[in-house]
């Protein structure tokens, strides 16, 4: 992909740079790093920590001179896009220039490294090695809802969370002990691959791909090889065998894709207050009447116990509806549904018996991690609706003559209002609610439906439902039944597919007669087969929370309770990991192939790295614990010449995501080192990284280059000079956001529908409907870390200035110079609202003259005053546009943006011009080349 592939740099760069040093044959990258020792330089005055002094060893080599520092202006610009993404104010501008304290630029480096939005900007580059993105990916490119990950990402830069637990956290967070909702939450680094639902689709197949792109990310991100290329075969380069990708694959292999609900600060709190309140309501409950136990006890032995026998059934055929719907039968002989998830669905199951009469059915719908928010059904919270429940049925003996079996009556263990179809989608924000008794999933109205949604908190339960044969079935040679299972409460809102599908369910068959669903919760059911003695004080709660409710004379107890579930949160998705109780099987690949497995491998690490300790448990956390053990030879590598290159525009090994055989030799080995060690030995501390970087004399220097030094070093790999580049597309983006005053600061929260071309979203331009609601209100003007992504549209005013769009892990943007860029921030619609607002806030703030107003917009965007020239050019085309709407030669109201109803009446024709004028001048400063450019 354009902007995020591998550059092959130019040879003359490799006899640039030179060679690396290595101990008895190894390659350099392979040999963990020791810190060296401080070049010794002729002349050390220049030097402000050691990475100057390898960097002016280097220069001294090459009989080259350090450029001088660049001036207060360039560099308090320079650290701000650096370190926050933003350009300064005029106010931090002319704060800096009045210090003039020995430490006034180190005071800047602390002011923007707490800025919250230091977070923001440097978390960009992870979200990129993370394949961050907000939709699926694939043909139907569902909305996903993933942005707690990008939260945490943000503030565990901002809090400067070490990156060795930075990492941890992020492979195997969930399986530390007492894991907290964001160390669960910081698994998602794992979850952002694609998620194909396409119908024909075989899961195993893409649960596979997924599996391969994690790989893929760990290698690129985390230890900076190309461990994928061992996918297919033995690595051809680097020392890593397919045995061994397969191995470090098994650590990976045997979890849950789950789904969890996650909340925010206030409504964990919200849900702590739930939590208390009912507490206090039982032990109000168990103070005031101290039998209660006994009491329990009583109860429990009337119910447990009072459940006949029910034979579970199991298909002769596969479980497949005709929509394409996949199911997987587990050992207990449910059905766990997996892949496209169909929005009308008639489900079929064929089931051959020997129980020679039947009376009654037993649907159980129940949890797995596998599904959204642990199921039991396959709606994005969780839910499900049965539309209508039917059987046929025809004796063994007679297979032909099958026979509808009419149902008399139905019993669920939750039967909650109804809810009209038509209602559950009227409302976005309650979309995936249906409810309903189960009565009317025997009413023949495919209308309504059995629902359990009980709504958050209460929703994602195991329930049951038992449907009583009007007439026995009685054949004494067996039966042969059909089951149909009717799931047609489905219906596309929000970009969803929203399915209201049985994600696992079983089904069973008994012969006694007045058979009704058990009350139950499964939970509590589960309790009770443990003997009193052995339970914990958890369970007791658990079983007393029931039983509560079956007490007549506690109903205003009950009814308190049930008050405060209407308050609990409904919180939000995200995808995270959960690790199988029982460990997958993992086998070396054929060629990748999931479908030609050889070999059976347990987990391990490549032999060429650091071993991992004997004694760790084959588990992810003793995976992560490994990626970045203080002896691994890649890891703290890889992250420092990242940052590097996100500084210098280049890393100290150019190719970043390969410090393999096969990468780039790096222009300056010993600082490499140098800056690992530093990194790893100050705790993983990127803050402290970063303010090892910026306060050297080497960034500091001036990006002013001489027409020699340029031909002698294009790439500026000898760093002889400051760099300058073009900024990100985030950037480019915020800039101008910045400068206009249209900025909304706020800090994470859910992705924005930014401005678009209404098209995109449409069929043909992708394969379905994408709901695309562009933000109106001052959501409309955060920064582009924020901004919505589909994977198979990726947002025209990011991509083109070279974002990557999410569907692998990207650790080197590459930067493109076409045409489209400057179409791009000249005419789309937010640079525009970018213009307009600038020539507005210019005018209005500006002061009285137009040298004035002219010097205050340009501060705005470049920071730095603008020289005669520039003044003279831009005052004359300032003077050229006043005449030009003056003489009606240009609409005033349209370039303003005034002509939208409500605004031409604010403004006479004078000050229409003017802001039409200024306008023009903004949208030049917003475009100027030195503007979206880091000097």
């Amino acid at each position: 992909m354009r902007a995020c592939r591998s550059l092959i740099w130019p040879i003359s760069c490799l006899l640039l740079v030179g060679t690396v040093e290595v101990d008895d044959g190894e390659h350099w990258a392979f040999v963990p790093p020791k810190r060296p020792a401080v070049p010794v330089i002729s002349d050390p005055s220049w030097v402000s920590n050691p990475i100057d002094a390898h960097v002016l060893a280097r220069l001294e080599r090459e009989g080259l001179m350090a450029a001088p520092e660049a001036d207060k202006v360039t560099l308090l610009r320079r650290l701000s896009l650096d370190l926050v993404g933003l350009p300064p104010t005029i106010e931090q501008v002319q704060v800096f220039l009045a210090d003039d304290s020995p430490d006034a630029y180190e005071k800047q480096v602390e002011r923007f490294l707490a800025s919250p939005h230091y977070g923001e900007r440097w978390g960009r580059h992870w979200l990129d090695a993370a394949r961050y993105a907000d939709s699926d990916g694939y043909e139907k490119d569902k909305r996903r809802r993933v942005w707690y990950y990008r939260d945490w990402v943000i503030g565990a830069l901002n809090r400067d969370l070490p990156y060795d637990q930075f990492i941890i956290e992020q492979i195997a967070g969930d399986l530390i002990p007492d894991a907290t909702q964001d160390q669960i939450v910081a698994t998602g680094f794992l979850r952002n691959s694609m998620i194909n639902e396409e119908g024909g689709t075989d899961p195993e197949q893409f649960r596979m791909e997924a599996l391969f792109d994690r790989m893929d990310a760990v290698g690129k991100s985390i230890l900076g090889l190309t461990i994928q290329c061992a996918q297919c075969h033995d690595h051809k380069y680097d020392p890593i065998s397919q045995e061994e990708y397969y191995r470090m694959f098994a650590f990976l292999n045997s979890d849950h894709d789950a789904n969890m609900a996650v909340y925010s600060p206030e409504q964990q709190g919200q849900r702590a207050e739930v939590f208390r309140g009912i507490r206090q309501i039982n032990r109000d409950l168990q103070h005031k009447n101290p039998d209660w136990s006994q009491a329990m006890a009583q109860w429990e032995q009337t119910v447990k116990d009072d459940q006949g026998e029910w034979l579970v059934v199991r298909p002769t055929v596969d479980a497949t509806s005709a929509t394409g719907q996949k199911f997987t039968m587990l050992d207990d002989g449910s059905f766990l549904a997996a892949g496209f998830s169909p929005i009308k669905n008639r489900l079929e199951l064929t089931v051959k018996v020997d129980l020679k009469r039947i009376t009654a059915f037993r649907l159980e719908l129940l949890r797995h991690l596998d599904l959204p928010m642990g199921g039991p059904g396959r709606s994005i919270m969780g839910t499900a609706a049965l539309t209508e429940f039917e059987v046929k049925a025809a004796s063994v003996a007679d297979p032909q003559q099958m026979e509808e079996v009419k149902i008399h009556t139905a019993s669920a263990d939750i039967n909650l209002p109804q809810r009209e179809l038509d209602e559950v989608f009227r409302d976005k924000s309650d979309q995936h609610r249906v409810t309903g008794p189960i009565v009317l999933a025997i009413d023949g109205d495919e209308k309504t439906a059995w629902g359990i949604d009980a709504g958050p908190g209460r929703r994602n339960q195991s329930r049951k439902a038992v449907f009583v044969a009007k007439t026995p079935i009685e054949n004494p040679d067996g039966t042969i039944l059909k089951l149909f299972l009717s799931q047609k409460h489905g219906g596309w809102n929000n970009n969803t597919n929203q399915s209201h599908n049985m994600g696992r369910f079983r089904l069973s068959i008994t012969a006694m007669a007045n058979a009704v669903a058990d009350p139950l919760p499964l939970q509590v059911r589960q309790i009770l087969s443990i003997p009193r003695q052995q339970r914990t004080p958890e369970q007791v709660a658990t079983i007393f929370g029931y039983w509560r409710r079956t007490v007549p004379q506690w109903q205003h107890a009950n009814e308190r309770i049930d008050a405060l579930w209407r308050q609990y949160p409904e919180g939000s998705a995200q995808l995270v990991l959960a690790a199988r109780q029982r460990p997958r099987r993992t086998h070396v690949l054929e060629r990748g192939d999931f479908l030609r497995p050889l070999g059976a491998v347990d987990a391990g690490v490549p032999t060429f790295l650091n071993p991992m300790p004997t004694d760790a448990p084959p588990n992810r956390l003793s995976f992560a614990r490994w990626l970045v053990d203080h002896d691994g030879p890649t890891t703290g590598r890889a992250i420092v010449n990242r940052v590097w290159q996100i500084y210098f525009g280049i890393g100290l090994v150019a190719t970043s995501e390969d410090i393999g055989l096969r990468g780039d030799v790096p222009s300056h080995p010993k600082l490499l080192d140098y800056l690992a060690v530093e990194f790893i030995e100050n705790g993983w501390s990127l803050k402290q990284l970063h303010r090892l970087i910026t306060n050297s004399s080497t960034y500091r220097q001036s990006s002013v280059v001489s027409p020699e030094l340029l031909e002698h070093d294009p790439n500026n790999r000898l760093l002889a000079r400051g760099a300058r580049f073009r900024v990100e597309a985030e950037v480019v983006r915020d800039i101008a956001l910045a400068a206009s005053g249209l900025l909304n600061g706020k800090i994470g929260g859910p992705s924005i529908d930014s401005p678009a071309p209404a098209f995109l979203f449409d069929r043909p331009a992708s394969f379905w409907n994408k709901e695309y609601n562009e933000e109106t209100g001052p959501d409309r003007y955060r920064r582009a870390l924020y901004t919505f992504r589909y994977r198979t549209i990726p947002y025209p005013a990011l991509e083109v200035f070279d974002a990557p769009i999410g569907n692998v892990s990207c650790v080197r943007r590459s930067r493109s110079n076409t045409p489209l860029a400057a179409l791009t921030s000249l005419n789309e619609t937010l640079f525009v609202e970018c213009a307009r607002a600038l020539g507005r806030r210019t005018v209005q703030e500006g002061g009285s003259s137009d040298a004035d107003r002219l010097t205050y917009a340009f501060r705005l965007c470049l920071a730095r005053l603008a020289n005669e020239e520039e003044s003279a050019v831009l005052l004359e085309f300032l003077r050229g546009q006043k005449q030009r709407l003056a003489a009606g030669g240009l609409d005033a109201l349209a370039l303003a943006g005034l002509d939208s109803e409500g605004q031409a009446e604010l403004y006479d024709q004078e000050a229409a011009r003017q802001l039409a004028a200024w306008t023009a001048v903004a949208r030049v400063l917003l475009n100027l080349d030195e503007t979206i450019s880091r000097e």
